[in-house]
């Protein structure tokens, strides 16, 4: 338990570092949509370290080491948990079809697909979506507000970041009590993220002459295409 309060402490300390940032007017670029532009690029450098020397070789060997459908079968563990909280986003945001397909996904790959690790419900034709507490507050109209890079937890919003904080504490992988239990699915989560992401890896570097506003611009297009499930408005009215 303590060190469940030490880690929830960490993250929370993480997030109040980089709201204080955002607070306290530093703003080093004209971009009103990256007012710190200059706590961002440190942020970004730190992240960027932290993956090359740890996180992207643990991930390659991780790729390397299991086969294909065992890792296939950890990345559908954890999207099944996620389904769970996507259907709840999906309710809150008046898309109630869409969160019963969620909801719907869970109860079939929690049990014919084995806890998750099969992803029946795609094959039975329920698709499977992308929404958190961030993505709400979007479709709400609460605005992106800065763009800010959180150590760890990477880029983000403002609006972002709060949902974040709402992901965080909903996440039942946090709430687990056991603690090696907890913190080996987490890091397990982690490192199967990164190695899924493996392949983006050389087309960033290839088409980025500045990958950190290659990584913003992307990021704050993509947001938006999802908030608007692929279809956005144009800039000037949004």
């Amino acid at each position: 338990m303590k060190a469940q309060k030490t880690v929830s402490r960490f993250k929370a300390t993480l997030l109040a570092l980089t709201l204080s940032a955002l607070l306290s007017g530093c703003a080093t670029s004209g971009n009103p949509k990256d007012p710190i532009e200059g706590f961002n690029r440190a942020m970004f450098a730190f992240n960027e370290g932290l993956d090359t020397v740890l996180i992207k070789p643990v991930a390659q060997g991780y790729d390397a080491v299991l086969p294909t459908p065992v890792r296939t079968g950890v990345t559908n563990f954890f999207g099944n948990i996620a389904d769970l909280f996507i259907g709840i986003n999906n309710l809150l945001q008046g898309k109630p079809d869409q969160a019963l397909s969620d909801l719907g996904r869970v109860a079939i790959n929690s049990t014919i697909g084995i806890l998750g690790l099969f992803d029946v419900a795609s094959e039975a034709g329920l698709e499977k979506h992308e929404e958190d507490f961030g993505q709400t507050f979007g479709r709400w109209g609460v605005g992106d507000g800065a763009y800010v890079v959180i150590p760890l937890f990477g880029p983000r919003t403002v609006r972002d970041t709060v949902g974040l904080v709402l992901d965080v504490k909903a996440d039942p992988v946090g709430g687990i009590d056991h603690v090696a239990t907890r913190n080996s699915l987490a890091a397990l989560r982690l490192i199967d993220t990164r190695a899924d992401l493996l392949p983006a890896d050389k087309v960033i570097e290839e088409a980025a002459i500045d990958k950190y506003a290659y990584v913003r611009d992307g990021y704050l297009q993509r947001r938006r295409n999802l908030i608007h499930d692929g279809n956005p408005p144009r800039e000037a009215d949004y």
